[in-house]
Parts: C-alpha cells; sequence; structure tokens
C-alpha cells in the first residue's frame, strides 16, 4: 500500500535495557494483524531481534526498523538498545526519527536508561511519550511510576491511558482518559468494556488537566474554556498534538504486552498526536558553498534523503534511508554528496525486522531500505544532481575503551581487516587504527559488550577468530645530562675496509624531539660524511637504552673525528655514529616518559567523591571542577594514559552507567620512579645489535 506523508509516524523506542521495548513492539505487531504469532525473546522469536549475537545474548544489539500499518497509517518505529554499550545506533535512530518513546517498566521504575533517553529526546528538541510496561506483573505499580516520571522530568507529564484493577488487585484492563473508554482483555481479544465507576471521578479530573493544558496553549480554546462551553473530542485532540509538538505535554501510556492491554489505546495515542514529518524539525546542512542551510520536508521537491544505518556483510550493503523531500523511485539515479558519484536505486524495500518487501517509490518522510550501493555509508546524503544541499550527518560519541586485536592463526590479518572494514560500514561507533610504533591494531568502542560482540561478529559472519589484549602504551625516553663521547668503527676484510670515528656531545633538548649540529674543525670529519652521522643517530633514537622506547629531546653535536683517504665511506660514520649513541646515551642519565592527557568526566553531583577519588587513584591531578547545564558535574583533570585502559567501565559502575567521559592526549612527562621501574622490568628491552 502507497502511504502519503500525513499518514506516517516515525518513532524511536529508547529506555533502559530489559524494561520491555523488544516486547512491546512484538505486541504492536501482534495486535494490529501485522504479525501471526506474539514472538517472545527467550525463544529467539522476535520480529526485532533476529541477529544471531541477539538470539544468543537474548538483548537486543542494534536498532531495528519494524513497519506496523494499521487503519490506513504507516508507523515507522526504531526499536534500539537499551543497553549503554549501544548507544551508537541510538544515535542513528533519533537523526531520523520525529519523537521519543520512552519505555519504563511498572516493576522498576524510573532507571538510569530512561533519565538518559529523556536528556536525548530532549536534547534533540524531540516530542517525547512515555510507555509504562509490564502492569500486570508482579510488585507492578503504575501509580508509583507516574509519580517518579512527573517528579523527575516535570509537569508536562500527563496521563492519556491509566489501569483499573480487578478483585485482588489483578489488572483488568486500561482507560483512555480523552475518550473516556475502557477497554480489557477477553479470550485473547481486546474489547471495550463499560467504564468502572468507581474511575469516573479520576478521569474527569485528569482529563480536566488535559482540557487546561490545551486552553493555555491557544487563545481561542482559552476564550472557549472561560466560557464554559466544552471540547470536542476533536478539538481535544487537535489541542493535545500541539502542546506534545511544542514540547508542553508528555503523554504516558501503559499496559502489558503478554496480554496485549494497552497496546491499541498506544497506537492511536502515537497516530493523534505524534508529529506527522512535516510538523517536525526543520533539516539542516550545508550548501554547495559550505554554509549552513535549512532544508523543509517538501514533497513536491526534488529527491533528497539521508542514511541512518547501514547493514554489511560479504555480499554487500543494505541502506536505510528517510525521504527528506520529494519522493524516491525504484531504479532512480542519485548523487551521493559526499563523494560526487551516482548511486542507482535498483531495488527499494520497506523493512520489517528481517522481512523485506520490495516497493516501487517512497514518499516524502518515510523510511525505506536500498541494497548494493557502491560508495555510500551511513550518515551520507542522496540527492537528486541539481540539489546541492548535504545534510547533517549523525553525531556519534568518542569512543572510550580500547584493546589490541590480533587473529589467532598467523596468516589471517587481511582477514581480520577486510571483517573490520565491513563491520565498521555497519557500525560507525567503534574505530579501527593501526598502530605503527606498537605494531597493534586497535579496535575502540563504547565498552567491553561493544567489543565482544564485535569480535562474536567476525567469527560468525567472516571467519575470523580473535585475541583481544590491552593497548601498549606509547613510552618515550629523554636524557637528562650531557656527555661527551666517541664511536669509531674499525672493520678490515681484505681490500678495501670500513673506518669512521666519531666524537659526539648529546645533550637534553626542550624545544623539540631532535637537533643535530656539527662543529667540527679542520677537516675532520668531512662534510659529506655529516648527513651519515646525523643519520646513525636519528636511527639510533628509534629505540632508547632502557625499555627500547624512542628517544626524544636530543640534542647531537658532531665535534670531532677522523677518516680514511680510502675506508671511510657513509656507512662507516653511520655506524660510528651508533656506536657513540649507545656508549654515551647510558651515561647521560636517562629516564621514561609517559604520555598523559586531558581527561574531562561528567558525573551527577552525588558520585563526585567517588569519581574524584578514583582518579587520585590513577595518578590523576585534578585541574577543576565545573557545573554544566545538564546539571552534572565536570571534573577536569591531567591522568596518565597507562591508567586509562579500563577507566570506561569502572567510571560505568561507580555512576550506574551515568557517568562519561572524554580524554586527549596532552603531553609526555616525567613517569615516577617506581612506573619507571616497572615499565622497564616488563618491557624485557635487550638490545641485540653489534
Amino acid at each position: 500500500m502507497a502511504y502519503t506523508t500525513e499518514k506516517i509516524r516515525n518513532i524511536c523506542l529508547l529506555g533502559h535495557g530489559g524494561d520491555g521495548k523488544t516486547s512491546l513492539v512484538e505486541s504492536l505487531l501482534y495486535m494490529t494483524g501485522n504479525t501471526d504469532r506474539l514472538g517472545k525473546i527467550a525463544d529467539g522469536t522476535t520480529v526485532c531481534d533476529y541477529d544471531p549475537e541477539e538470539i544468543k545474548r537474548k538483548i537486543s544489539i542494534q536498532t531495528t526498523l519494524v513497519t506496523l500499518e494499521t487503519q490506513g497509517y504507516k508507523l515507522n518505529i526504531l526499536d534500539t538498545p537499551g543497553y549503554f554499550d549501544f548507544a551508537g545506533e541510538v544515535a542513528q535512530a533519533l537523526r531520523v526519527a520525529g519523537c521519543g518513546l520512552i519505555v519504563v517498566s511498572a516493576k522498576d521504575g524510573v532507571n538510569v536508561g530512561t533519565e538518559k533517553a529523556w536528556r536525548m529526546v530532549r536534547g534533540k528538541k524531540l516530542p517525547s511519550f512515555f510507555y509504562v510496561s509490564k502492569i500486570d506483573e508482579e510488585n507492578a505499580n503504575f501509580d508509583n511510576v507516574y509519580e517518579n516520571l512527573r517528579g523527575q522530568f516535570g509537569n508536562s507529564v500527563a496521563p492519556f491511558v491509566f489501569p483499573f484493577f480487578e478483585e485482588g488487585n489483578r489488572p483488568a484492563g486500561v482507560i483512555n482518559i480523552v475518550t473516556r473508554k475502557a477497554y480489557k482483555a477477553e479470550n485473547g481479544k481486546i474489547v471495550e468494556v463499560q467504564l468502572p465507576k468507581e474511575k469516573m471521578d479520576k478521569v474527569d479530573r485528569l482529563r480536566d488537566s488535559l482540557v487546561e493544558s490545551v486552553a493555555t496553549n491557544s487563545e481561542e480554546m482559552m476564550e472557549k474554556y472561560f466560557a464554559g462551553e466544552e471540547f470536542t473530542e476533536e478539538e481535544l485532540i487537535h489541542g493535545l498534538h500541539q502542546g506534545v509538538l511544542e514540547g508542553a505535554i508528555t503523554p504516558v501510556c501503559c499496559g502489558s504486552a503478554f496480554t496485549g492491554v494497552g497496546s491499541l489505546q498506544l497506537i492511536k495515542t502515537l497516530i493523534d498526536y505524534a508529529p506527522i514529518p512535516y510538523e517536525g524539525l526543520a533539516e539542516h546542512g550545508v550548501d554547495e558553498n559550505g554554509e549552513e542551510t535549512e532544508v523543509k520536508f517538501d514533497e513536491n521537491g526534488k529527491p533528497l534523503a539521508i542514511v541512518f544505518k547501514t547493514i554489511a556483510d560479504q555480499y554487500g550493503r543494505f541502506s536505510f534511508f528517510k525521504v527528506v523531500s520529494g519522493k524516491i523511485t525504484a531504479d532512480m539515479q542519485l548523487k551521493n554528496q559526499r563523494t560526487g558519484t551516482m548511486e542507482k536505486m535498483s531495488h527499494i524495500y520497506t523493512v520489517n525486522g528481517k522481512k523485506n518487501t520490495e516497493v516501487k517509490e517512497v514518499c516524502c518522510g518515510d523510511f525505506a531500505a536500498v541494497s548494493k550501493l557502491v560508495d555510500t555509508k551511513t550518515g551520507d546524503t542522496l540527492a537528486d544532481p541539481s540539489v546541492g544541499v548535504t545534510l547533517d550527518g549523525i553525531d556519534f560519541a568518542e569512543p572510550c575503551y580500547s584493546q589490541a586485536i590480533s587473529p589467532k592463526v598467523k596468516g589471517t590479518e587481511d582477514k581480520l581487516a577486510a571483517g573490520l572494514n565491513k563491520l565498521r560500514d555497519e557500525d560507525p561507533a567503534f574505530t579501527v587504527q593501526n598502530n605503527t610504533e606498537t605494531h597493534q591494531m586497535v579496535i575502540s568502542g563504547a565498552g567491553d559488550i561493544h567489543l565482544d560482540v564485535i569480535c562474536s561478529k567476525l567469527k560468525s559472519k567472516f571467519g575470523v577468530e580473535v585475541d583481544l589484549q590491552d593497548p601498549k602504551v606509547p613510552y618515550r625516553e629523554k636524557i637528562r645530562k650531557s656527555v661527551s663521547v666517541e664511536g669509531k668503527h674499525k672493520k678490515q676484510s681484505g681490500g678495501h675496509g670500513q673506518y669512521g670515528h666519531v666524537k659526539m656531545t648529546f645533550e637534553p633538548y626542550a624545544e623539540g624531539d631532535y637537533l643535530f649540529e656539527e662543529r667540527t674543525f679542520g677537516g675532520s670529519v668531512p662534510k659529506n660524511f655529516h648527513p651519515a652521522v646525523d643519520k646513525g643517530i636519528k636511527e639510533a633514537m628509534e629505540h632508547g637504552v632502557l625499555a627500547g622506547y624512542p628517544l626524544v629531546g636530543l640534542h647531537a653535536i658532531l665535534t670531532d673525528g677522523s677518516y680514511h683517504d680510502v675506508d671511510s665511506n657513509e656507512l662507516s660514520f653511520k655506524m660510528a655514529a651508533r656506536l657513540a649513541y649507545k656508549a654515551g646515551i647510558p651515561q647521560a642519565n636517562p629516564c621514561i616518559l609517559e604520555p598523559m592527557g586531558m581527561m574531562k568526566v561528567y558525573v551527577p553531583d552525588s558520585c563526585m567523591g567517588d569519581v574524584i577519588g578514583d582518579l587520585n587513584k590513577r595518578r590523576g591531578r585534578i585541574l577543576g571542577m565545573n557545573p554544566t547545564e545538564g546539571g552534572e558535574q565536570e571534573v577536569v583533570a591531567e591522568v596518565p594514559m597507562a591508567e586509562v585502559g579500563s577507566y570506561a567501565i569502572t567510571l560505568r559502575s561507580i555512576t550506574q552507567g551515568r557517568g562519561w567521559f572524554t580524554y586527549k592526549f596532552e603531553r609526555y612527562e616525567e613517569a615516577p620512579p617506581a612506573v619507571q621501574q616497572k615499565v622497564i622490568e616488563e618491557s624485557k628491552f635487550v638490545d641485540t645489535e653489534e
């Protein structure tokens, strides 16, 4: 079925891990007849969690697009992971969603994931909804959860649907406050029942508060309200819709995914109050001149779309996109604004979990997917060749947890690199770096679970088993005093021999990594051999004398030497310089330098003491504490890189997932004696050069 823009709703499903997001989607699909059975996470039969890793772990690890068609409307639901390691998936979903639906468990109440979801949705200035799940489970308490939501997130939080109970405090059904209708489950179906008499006063009171909210947001409605006129249901729905769009009202619904109670009322709430794509925030981007520009949804405009997610395997890419302007049809040629190449939209699909249905066109505001694009990646803009706008991409958080990765079987390094590149297309929230200094391939992500999933996918999708270990810290060495030494290389092997002789002074150099200077006189070392001496020192500096790390901050001065008319050559003087280096540096009081970085940690006030205590244990120097706009505290500290490796996991534990941090390398400084000794012992460095 073809849909127009006004019949589209784009919803991002958010919340704490385990609060029931995926189960809710199953209930919505089943109750509307989009599926013929109710999938279960435990059985691995849900529409959303179809990836082998998700089935194995029984958690969502990727954002899944679900297409729900009902009552002539199409709801594009993006089911996002609740675990913080997969925040990159949430970022992709929020980039294209029209609103956020935050799921909260009636048993567990407001969790860290609830707080973070609210912050993200409000940060994007998106309309928001709450859904209280699991109202039929033991120890569930809708009223407590609602009061906590209102207390924590403000007076905009208002119930639209609430439960009523039978004898023994068993949930019987739900009441729609706007329509004043009650519903319950009977024989697997949802039926309308008479509104319980004991709930009528509560319904009227709550409905009156919604009416007041509508009157407050409209002069016309205000006049009608004070005149004592009753709002029609259409007027009330329209007024509430506007309130939701403006962020003045945050509807709360509830239900049970198991029985289906509340699912249909949630759908009605989303259809009535969620924004139509053209009502949402305008898109932003840059034009051909690099200047910022605003792009409004235009059903009749030229085709323009943003790619918000990619699924990649050994067979190619599957790119998910949102149409921002015009409509996109099968076989259409669109330009990738990042690469400048043309991409053919050969086969376009609507997506429902892993089930794809080919369609001929996609209207403005709708989601779809296309296969086998050549150069297109997540965040790219696809547009008509005459459109000069590149839409804003997707902001991913900086990875904060790194591990060195290597294949278990030697000779499969190329296979590993190819697999990681494919997974990078799918998950731009992790990075891969080849460290030429430490000779390690380092992957960085949001946490240990994030990297563990990547390793599992490498094995299952690409047949590469890997090992992870802590990355090596790139220490440095330097000297602390001046020395004068000589180096002589002499070798006779019949015929021409080798002869090079230099006298060198080595000094600490504070203005850079290295400076070579010659102060010879009388031609003791001919000028044509000076570059060889310089080169010999540079090569030798690649390995210090304490632990084999590169030497920095060296001023090398060639003061004297001698040569042989026949036996001297560039190689001989290069070797002589290296011998001087080996003789002189151990006498120059060498030491180990460690990399230091600027760390900014963002935590709630209640965790400040624990966070500062932990940073002190990591040899961090606290430079300041500043309050932030989000009500958190920013702790600024200088911390050695060697102490940052597992910090992401520790911080998550200390703050229950509320804290986050950034880290940026600043400089090298001399390590404490105990650290130097440990680095030397662990290096097991032996100079094997002759």
